[in-house]
């Protein structure tokens, strides 16, 4: 039942994150639409894991917000930063992933499947929660992101930039939830 639901947010949600990505100055009415067809995808897909895995989208959500909090903390203390380094390293590991995940989609379409990535074995976990670390510290460069948009002030940046960054930090967490939520179905299905 939840999967026209799922497609529709799915493939919405896709168009109107181009769209908002290449027309930043429409983000005030693309990041609210996002959300919403976001939230259909992500509805849909926590109802099929519930299934399979009782209570795994609750603790999911518990540790996505969760992670939300400490990174914020740590940032907010200046525990962590957003150098240079660091930005580029985390936006190369995202790169890599990207094109990890692209290479494997296309591949599908020729029953090509990566097993060991996507089980339950160590392989599998380990690379999921190499991904998970890789969408948290995402989080650190969408703070950053806004804390510059802030320090340039009214004057200095569009009023628009603070949905875009908002948009930029819903884009993550709904990855990050995603990754959270695979990797406990992993850990689910080796029981």
């Amino acid at each position: 039942m939840v999967l026209p639901l799922v497609w529709i947010g799915g493939i919405g949600g896709f168009i109107v994150a181009l769209v908002t990505i290449f027309k930043k100055e429409w983000s005030p009415i693309t990041a609210p639409i996002y959300a919403l067809l976001e939230g259909l995808v992500l509805g849909g897909i926590s109802a099929m894991f519930e299934l399979r895995y009782p209570g795994i989208p609750m603790q999911a959500v518990g540790l996505t917000f969760g992670t939300l909090f400490v990174l914020l903390m740590a940032y907010h203390s200046g525990l962590i930063s957003a150098t240079e380094k660091f930005k580029l390293g985390v936006m190369a590991a995202t790169g890599g992933i990207a094109v990890f995940y692209l290479v494997q989609f296309v591949l599908g379409f020729f029953g090509a499947r990566f097993a060991a990535i996507n089980g339950s074995g160590l392989l599998g976990i380990g690379f999921s929660v190499v991904v998970v670390i890789v969408a948290a510290l995402n989080l650190i460069l969408d703070f950053d992101f806004i804390e510059s948009g802030v320090q340039a002030g009214a004057p200095g940046a569009p009023k628009y930039m603070e949905w875009y960054g908002a948009f930029g930090l819903i884009v993550t967490l709904i990855w990050l939830y995603l990754e959270i939520l695979r990797l406990l179905a992993k850990f689910s299905s080796r029981k």
